[in-house]
């Protein structure tokens, strides 16, 4: 079964990009005429090479437009307003309430 996991592989990104491609509006198409990238990722998919080619270079990306803050901006934004337990004023002086020797 493990031996006909490659060509599985090879059929399932010839099919994804073959779908892909027939799906892309026309103006989101880049280099060529989407019915050349067609051709293209039919005669060349057994190698690979056309649904990498589009994949790669055929089809205009950009990035989700979920209107949300990526993760990385909300770690930014809430990352400065944390304060570790040992620089805050706050956290040290229930410290010290606590302390029966300095009572």
């Amino acid at each position: 079964m493990l031996r006909y996991l490659p060509f599985l592989l090879v059929l399932a990104l010839w099919i994804y990009a073959f779908v892909d491609c027939l799906n892309t509006p026309e103006e989101e198409v880049r280099h060529l005429p989407k019915v050349v990238w067609v051709i293209i990722i039919l005669l060349f998919g057994e190698v690979l090479v056309g649904p990498v080619a589009w994949l790669v270079t055929g089809k205009v990306r950009r990035a989700p437009s979920g209107g949300g803050s990526t993760p990385s901006e909300w770690h930014r934004n809430t990352a400065a307003n944390w304060v570790a337990p040992d620089d805050n004023p706050e956290f040290l002086k229930s410290l010290d309430k606590d302390d029966p020797e300095k009572g």
